[in-house]
């Protein structure tokens, strides 16, 4: 299995590494996340809030780089 990964984007003359657009997707699925955890009632069983939204920030980027 060979991946092709990209280290570098070309967005229109600028080149963005790809890590950069993996945290920002991941940033972004976490802000639509969030209201979904609220209503869920997630965050009274959460003893460290911001500490379980910078572990599930990590992870979204870990997948999003494997996915992408």
């Amino acid at each position: 299995m060979e991946l092709d990964l990209r280290p570098v984007l070309d967005i229109g003359g600028l080149l963005v590494s790809s890590f950069v657009i993996h945290a920002g997707l991941a940033v972004a699925t976490l802000l639509l996340l969030n209201p979904l955890l609220a209503k869920v009632g997630a965050r009274r069983v959460i003893w460290n809030v911001p500490l379980a939204e910078f572990g599930l920030l990590v992870c979204l980027i870990g997948l999003y780089t494997l996915i992408l």
